[in-house]
């Protein structure tokens, strides 16, 4: 293991750490200014779907992003804390039945499963919701702008024109609807997985009030980042070991998506990632050594086996 893989891995865990402590304390059962209750059942649900695993990417990249400007690190947590609600949520969602009807996640009943479908749709819908109210809250930045700049970021990278655009694509691509669309799994990858990934890169030069060529550079190399991450996720799909990913392999041939792998092939795919990986790196060229966890976060992400 290199220095750089090594630190790479040290930071990912600690900001692992960190978040599931942050998201524990804001999904208590403490009821907010202006809350009413907090039905226990919910609550339950919430923090079944939300803590207790996962590699917390979506974080990580939010706090090296802005740490990259001297972001204090506790308000880049926050800010990755609202991304990820976003994430558990769409997850929740996308195991439903009317969805991709999945059995198991990160090892172990998915949340309609352990619970029922009713409560799962509204955790999600709780978690999707809780998520602002944390982005908006004034210990991220003492600027409202800057409060907003993210909100609307976050809303654009989860909503019609991103992540939940991309599901209804890929459900349209699957023929949930009538014959099967014509899938750009490139532009699908960009709104469902990506837009999500590159929020959480883009978050930090908005927190650290960047200039516009820095902004690009980390826009670029989320947008990267976020195509390995999905073709690395096809080819694990095709690839990978059920009992490793901690849910079931083979689903994306079973529901007849059409995917990178599809698309380009296996060799083609990882000759793909190969070149994505290049681009990452070319784009942090601008921050010299400051990048270096990021551009290890790519490489992660290209090789990862879960």
């Amino acid at each position: 293991m290199t220095t750089g893989t090594a630190e790479f891995a040290k930071r990912l865990d600690q900001t692992a750490d960190d978040t599931e402590a942050l998201l524990a304390k804001l999904l208590a059962d403490t009821v907010e200014q202006d809350e009413i209750v907090r039905p226990k059942r919910l609550i339950e649900a919430m923090r079944y779907s939300s803590l207790g695993g996962g590699k917390r990417l979506r974080p990580f990249l939010v706090v090296e992003s802005a740490a990259v400007f001297g972001v204090p690190r506790d308000a880049a947590l926050m800010a990755g804390a609202a991304l990820e609600c976003i994430h558990c949520y769409s997850l929740i969602h996308d195991d439903l039945p009317a969805m991709d009807n999945s059995d198991l996640r990160r090892g172990r009943p998915t949340l309609h499963k352990a619970y029922d479908d009713a409560t799962a749709i509204l955790a999600g819908d709780a978690l999707l919701t809780i998520a602002f109210d944390i982005i908006t809250r004034d210990e991220i930045h003492r600027d409202a702008g800057v409060r907003l700049a993210l909100t609307r970021a976050l809303a654009r990278a989860s909503g019609v024109g991103g992540m939940a655009g991309g599901q209804m694509l890929d459900l349209a691509g699957e023929g949930r609807f009538g014959d099967r669309e014509p899938v750009d799994v490139a532009r699908l990858q960009q709104m469902k997985t990506g837009a999500l990934l590159r929020f959480g890169c883009i978050a930090g030069a908005i927190l650290g009030q960047s200039s516009e060529r820095e902004y690009q550079a980390l826009d670029d190399f989320g947008r990267a980042l976020g195509e390995a991450f999905q073709i690395a996720d096809d080819l694990l799909d095709v690839e990978g070991d059920a009992a490793a990913l901690g849910k079931q392999t083979g689903q994306d041939a079973a529901l007849g998506k059409t995917t990178f792998v599809t698309q380009l092939g296996i060799e083609g795919a990882k000759q793909r990632v190969r070149d994505l990986l290049a681009r990452a790196d070319a784009a942090l060229s601008l921050f010299g050594s400051k990048g270096d966890v990021l551009r290890a976060a790519a490489r992660f992400v290209a090789e990862r086996k879960n």
